[in-house]
């Protein structure tokens, strides 16, 4: 454990500049082959022929991870085996957008319309049953099959935790008449467990898209604290953050005034009103950037009961997470950030109900090695969300929601052969951060966000924030 925290401190700043990366090309064949073979190796360890993923408009990450494919309007289904080019069913609109995957495209990957995806009144009837291709696939008596939803679970929620699944009931239900129940596992740890999931290593190329999206984030929620103003909308603060366009790993929100509550609400045009809490986030694929404080210039403009909001709520809660940061070394186990929060933040002052952090990937939330007990430790290729989200009837909240990379010596130096720009940018963010904000980094840690701990306390005076003494 790093050496108890220094004390916080408000100081003035210009906000640093470190440039947003230009938009990364899409997923190459070649790197959607290697995580294709990565899968198949997992597949063959764990004696299973075949590997169903589910994917919707929701919970496409494993699927897109796999394919550089995500359904939009419908649902679809990639089935692949240990040999053989796999087969992705699509609904009637999902056919013409499968050109996105460079796998597609050069005929990696075979396709079929399965129109019982399609929309409710399109037609449905032109086309093979379920039940028919995977038994054509090879999915049989003799069959072992991975089904891969969104969610696994242990064994305290579920009776039969490893044949439950959470994917539509009528695709569970073929394959367990096909293969027999017993045949058919859950397999989404495969991609989401947070110490040997697939997507739990990320290459240098998911992590050079995830630099891009966390600074496209970052530079969107910049824009949105300096355009606070008494009396304007939540609405007009959301359209100056220019939001480009790119998905959204979810839902844009907004919280202040009466929807303070309500902590996953988005703008409903209420205006901004000094003296009031306020939550917001912006979130990219392998992104979210949020901030949480007080529209205020000082403690002067807060509740009574909040006068002592930084010295006693944001002032402690940085300095814990300096500790936080100093803490993320190879090999630290989980259970020590849950640790360190909970005696730095205790729950009855700050409220922790949820993970001190979590792994990021194309999913704002994929899972977390950070929790009671964890003995998995942080590994290098791991995508981390900084999510330690405090809240109090008093308080209100503060944020320091960015992300990160853990990366070794030579995956430092493969991101820095590939993408150099990157790479530069997070070496400015770790000067920054411990020049300025006085937060020792570990080597292995690089900032992907342009917003990497900033935190003012009173937004209508966003030059104003925290830091640690030197």
């Amino acid at each position: 454990m790093p050496s108890p925290s220094r004390r916080h401190r408000l100081i003035e700043i210009d906000w640093p500049e470190f440039g947003v990366a230009a938009r990364p090309l899409p997923p190459s064949s070649s790197e959607l082959e290697a995580r294709l073979d990565r899968l198949r190796a997992r597949m063959e360890e764990s004696k299973l022929t075949h590997a169903v993923v589910y994917g919707d408009r929701e919970h496409f990450a494993n699927l897109a991870y796999l394919t550089g494919f995500d359904p939009r309007f419908e649902e679809s289904l990639l089935i692949a085996g240990t040999t053989g080019t796999p087969l992705i069913l699509v609904g009637n609109e999902c056919e013409a957008y499968l050109g996105i995957s460079s796998l597609q495209r050069e005929g990696r990957l075979r396709h079929e319309r399965f129109q019982s995806f399609s929309l409710l009144g399109q037609p449905r009837d032109r086309g093979r049953a379920l039940r028919e291709i995977l038994a054509e696939e090879g999915v049989g008596p003799e069959a072992r099959v991975g089904a891969v939803g969104s969610k696994y679970f242990a064994p305290a929620e579920h009776p039969d935790a490893e044949h439950a699944l959470d994917i539509p009931s009528y695709v569970a239900d073929t394959l367990r008449n096909l293969a027999g129940a017993e045949n058919v596992r859950n397999a989404a740890g495969l991609f989401m467990h947070p110490g040997h999931g697939l997507r739990a290593n990320c290459t240098p190329f998911e992590i050079a898209s995830f630099e891009y999206a966390n600074g496209l984030a970052a530079e969107a929620v910049k824009r949105m604290i300096f355009a606070l103003r008494e009396g304007v909308t939540d609405h007009a603060v959301v359209q100056a953050g220019g939001v480009n366009g790119d998905p959204l790993s979810c839902h844009v929100t907004f919280a202040t005034g009466p929807n303070t509550a309500y902590g996953l609400c988005g703008p409903s045009g209420e205006p901004i009103r000094r003296g009031q809490p306020l939550a917001f986030n912006i979130a990219y694929w392998g992104s979210n950037i949020c901030r949480a404080g007080w529209i205020a210039e000082s403690a002067a403009d807060l509740p009574s009961a909040a006068a002592d909001y930084v010295p006693a709520f944001a002032g402690p809660y940085f300095e814990a997470m300096g500790e936080w940061f100093g803490s993320m070394k190879l090999g630290t186990p989980g259970h020590a950030f849950h640790d360190l929060i909970q005696d730095r933040l205790p729950f009855d002052k700050f409220g922790i109900y949820l993970n001190p952090g979590h792994l990021i990937h194309l999913d704002e939330w994929m899972s977390s090695p950070f929790h009671a007990g964890s003995k998995i430790p942080v590994a290098s290729g791991m995508a981390i969300q900084v999510d330690v989200i405090p809240q109090s009837a008093a308080y209100f909240s503060t944020r320091m929601e960015d992300g990160i990379a853990i990366a070794d010596g030579e995956l430092r130096a493969k991101l820095k052969e590939s993408a150099p720009d990157c790479y530069e940018r997070c070496r400015k963010r770790r000067s920054f951060m411990s020049d300025v904000l006085g937060i020792e980094l570990p080597e292995e840690v690089l900032p992907l966000s342009n917003t990497c701990a900033i935190v003012p306390p009173f937004f209508l005076k966003p030059n104003t924030i925290l830091a640690l003494e030197h």
